[in-house]
């Protein structure tokens, strides 16, 4: 099991003291939002590596405030007390209030999406739906592996390679359709090219039949803080039209960025 360690900081500071419960109990909350499934007790303490006898408490205190439900067969799931919590980051946070006033008062022609980097995973903290439906759900909480995304992959792009490689490690990356890189050898030139060229394209890695476009938004510091996609159905695609819809996303990337006081990298990355 591996816990979700402090930011590193200087030798000279003291390292913050965890609250091992707390610990275990948004480890144990993110284990399910990994899964996308409902976990019995003991599948969650084999998991977590922790006695059933803790898990039970865990599960009940969480339940007690609406973050975990029971089903009939005893399974957990996250539960509805998550949402005002992501409702209020979402509210709380400049670039998903840029965002969404790139788009006031007019619906894009296709779904465009704003998303952070959480780890491997990036998640989507903006959405505004075009007014030609893919006929896919698209919410403000999704998650989704950072190395099939096309936000992600915007994102991922901007870090130097070493950081890429410890991020992932030497392990099997995750999968959906089968399509995208399978080993951090495979993601790395990839993530080159998206550098060199501003704009990610993810070509049904995620879903079959859609291909998104992707681009990095940068802060003050000109460091990757968010990224834009449009999300399109693949046969409506032609040169033309790939090319408006890059130009599209390239464009409202850097009005978000400009709207957060951001800058794009002087240079080129070493």
């Amino acid at each position: 099991m591996q816990l979700r360690q402090p930011a590193p900081v200087s030798r000279s500071a003291p390292s913050p003291a965890l609250v091992p419960a707390v610990s275990r109990a948004l480890t144990l909350l993110e284990r399910l939002a990994q899964r996308r499934e409902p976990m019995s007790l003991a599948r969650l303490a084999s998991e977590l590596e922790l006695p059933k006898s803790s898990v039970h408490g865990l599960c009940n205190t969480l339940l007690r405030y609406g973050y975990l439900q029971r089903q009939d067969d005893g399974a957990f799931r996250i539960g509805p007390g998550v949402m005002p919590l992501a409702e209020a980051f979402v509210c709380g946070t400049g670039i998903t209030q840029e965002f969404n006033a790139l788009w006031a008062g007019a619906a894009p022609d296709e779904t465009v999406i704003l998303s952070v980097l959480n780890g491997r995973e990036v998640v989507y903290i903006g959405v505004r739906n075009g007014r030609r439906p893919l006929g896919l759900a698209f919410n403000v909480g999704m998650r989704l592996p950072a190395h099939l995304a096309a936000t992600g992959k915007a994102m991922l792009a901007e870090l130097e390679p070493a950081r890429v490689r410890r991020l992932f490690g030497s392990g099997a990356l995750a999968q959906m359709n089968g399509r995208g890189p399978r080993r951090v050898a495979e993601l790395l030139p990839e993530l080159e090219l998206t550098h060199r060229r501003g704009y990610s394209i993810d070509d049904e890695g995620v879903r079959d039949g859609v291909y998104c476009i992707g681009a990095p938004v940068f802060d003050a510091a000109a460091q990757p803080v968010a990224g834009i996609g449009m999300c399109l159905n693949r046969v409506t695609l032609g040169d033309e039209a790939d090319a408006r819809h890059r130009e599209t996303v390239l464009a409202a990337a850097r009005a978000l960025t400009q709207r957060l006081g951001g800058r794009a990298p002087a240079a080129p990355r070493a």
